[in-house]
């Protein structure tokens, strides 16, 4: 048996199938999110225009030094099955909407200057499940009149 390195063998694809699976939506947004975080400082590059363009213009929107650029260098993502670094299939690929894409990438969410580490925290909010974001939001319904109208709720479900 042959002896090879840890950092040499990462990323090299399972040979038996049984241990293949898909990364879910989470990981690869968290994924995504940590090859970002390493690189915090780094300056990157935004879309532009991403609302004003045409769907099929959309779709092919890319840029050298993208967030994008960052997730499809990562071998993991690749093959995973992150097909490019053009916005249509990193949605795809994400499980991301139009206004996600939007507020991830676009270049008048940035004031144009554009780091790492800011696109990093936005990929890890879309990456948190639904309930977490919107808890603090339900927690604060819950006191005073939210507590009526919790309760009422409740009944008319009886």
């Amino acid at each position: 048996m042959h002896h090879q390195d840890l950092d040499r063998i990462r990323g090299v694809k399972s040979l038996d199938p049984m241990f293949e699976r898909k990364l879910t939506r989470t990981e690869r947004l968290t994924r995504w999110a940590d090859l970002l975080d390493a690189q915090a400082a780094r300056p990157l590059r935004a879309l532009e225009d991403v609302e004003y363009v045409s769907p099929a213009v959309r779709r092919d929107l890319r840029k050298d030094e993208s967030p994008l650029a960052v997730a499809f260098a990562d071998p993991l993502l690749r093959t995973d099955g992150l097909p490019s670094d053009r916005l249509g299939d990193a949605m795809a690929y994400f499980g991301l909407t139009e206004r996600q894409a939007h507020w991830l990438l676009c270049d008048c969410h940035y004031g144009g200057r554009m780091t790492a580490s800011e696109v990093a925290a936005r990929v890890r909010d879309e990456a948190r499940p639904l309930y977490d974001v919107l808890r603090p939001q339900l927690l604060a319904s819950l006191s005073g009149a939210g507590v009526l109208a919790a309760a009422l709720a409740t009944v008319a479900f009886l």
